[in-house]
């Protein structure tokens, strides 16, 4: 099932979780899913793999270096990576793949290569974002590219930094996934002068900016969109604060800062008139409570201040039920927390080691590890039940931190120079039973 031409609106309810309009059920669309959730709605998929993991589909090299995950939309998989096979150059590609095999549709050269800083930090880091006829990428360098989806080939570029003034608050490059929400973009320069920005999706032009005075820049996170009392709410992490921002307009509607970190990378959660978000570096998670004013803004209050127990630094978290799951920090300890509280119920390590990169699904969590492992838990309070693991195909020379993608009965995780897709559907007599 493809992403339908026109948008449709989905209201849950009339205080509550939004996610962009026209994302199909059968599509990952950009980062963390069509939601930005991280959770799949996929049902049916095995409760325990079998020795060895399930089985590989697929699998295709030449992607070239990166720790982009994957958008997949209709019959084809978008990602970026740098040094790719079959070109006489090591710059950022945005790829195209064919969903059913893994094959190469096209390849459009975005710009030279992130190479800033230590090598395990170089690379594409941004997943792109798959709209109907087009797909947006964005480089570690701050170039916004619109290409076509049939050809690759460009429709318009920006640039972060040259076209808006904007900054990181940290010296890794960006990160975001943009995010198309009706006929606009929206992204995070970062900094004073246009922390974040709404453009045309067709052309590019400006529809508005949005200025936090003071900015430190913008964080790695991806935005995150709630509705509150019939107004739709942005809701980003920059590295000086969360924003709330009124998306008709641009108005920032409320800032919570936090002191400075080394560096903020998770995407907001949100349910109905609530917000988690988590920063790394013994920052901590913290959960607030979004309220209409009844005059066209919205207010924000603490449920709990920042807890350091709920530090995220990269790998994301996901909201399963009324529990919050995540690395902590780094260190490939799982940690299971009561959203409503803060309180951490248990902590443990799988058999993966490094950090983990976090998805979930019928009733399940997928666990990325940065060597290479990838584990499946069950997604229980009660505490920490590993059902299966495998070393996936072609990781170990770098960090594994791309994102796993749960879509169609499917597993698709890529690890540096390859793609590779396993068969997590359940065709038991108890699935059938389920």
């Amino acid at each position: 099932m493809t992403l339908c031409a026109r948008w449709i609106f989905l209201a849950l309810v009339s205080v509550g979780l939004m996610w962009p309009e026209g994302a199909a059920a059968g599509d990952w669309p950009t980062f963390r899913g069509s939601d930005r959730t991280a959770v799949s709605k996929e049902t049916n998929l095995l409760q325990r793999w079998p020795e060895g993991g399930p089985p590989l589909v697929w699998e295709c090299e030449g992607t070239g270096r990166g720790y982009t995950s994957l958008a997949i939309q209709g019959e084809r998989i978008y990602l970026l990576g740098d040094g790719i096979a079959e070109v006489d150059d090591e710059d950022e590609y945005l790829l195209c793949h064919d969903r059913q095999n893994g094959k190469r549709v096209w390849a459009t050269r975005l710009g030279p290569p992130w190479k800033s800083g230590s090598p395990t930090w170089q690379s594409s880091r941004s997943t792109p974002t798959v709209d109907g006829d087009r797909v947006y990428a964005l480089t570690a360098g701050g170039e916004l590219v619109c290409c076509e989806t049939a050809s690759g080939a460009v429709a318009w570029r920006k640039n972060l930094k040259a076209d808006f003034g904007g900054k990181k608050a940290d010296g890794w490059g960006y990160s975001e996934s943009v995010l198309i929400d009706g006929d606009r973009l929206i992204c995070t320069p970062g900094g004073n002068k246009a922390t974040v920005v709404a453009l045309d999706k067709r052309t590019g032009e400006t529809v508005w900016t949005t200025v936090h005075p003071d900015d430190r820049g913008a964080s790695h996170g991806s935005i995150a969109i709630a509705t509150i009392g019939g107004v739709r709410v942005y809701l980003q992490v920059t590295g000086s604060a969360a924003l709330g921002i009124r998306a008709d307009d641009g108005k920032l509607l409320w800032s919570y800062p936090f002191d400075r970190t080394t560096a903020v990378a998770a995407t907001p959660i949100v349910r109905d008139d609530l917000v988690f978000f988590t920063a790394g570096y013994r920052r901590g998670g913290a959960l607030l409570r979004q309220e209409a004013d009844g005059m066209g803004g919205v207010t924000v209050s603490e449920v709990y201040p920042l807890q350091s127990a709920l530090a995220n630094k990269h790998g994301g978290a996901v909201l399963v039920g009324d529990h919050v799951f995540a690395d902590s920090e780094d260190a490939g300890i799982l940690y299971c927390g009561d959203l409503m509280t803060g309180e951490i119920l248990w902590k443990r390590r799988g058999s993966g080691r490094g950090s983990i990169a976090i998805a979930a699904g019928d009733g399940c969590l997928y666990l990325h590890y940065a060597n290479g492992t990838m584990v499946l838990a069950k997604a229980n309070p009660e505490g920490f039940e590993e059902v299966g693991s495998f070393e996936v195909p072609h990781s170990g020379e770098r960090p594994s931190w791309a994102h796993p993608v749960i879509l169609d009965g499917k597993l698709y995780l890529r690890e540096h120079n390859a793609i590779v897709c396993f068969d997590i559907e359940d065709r038991s007599e108890r699935a059938e039973a389920r």
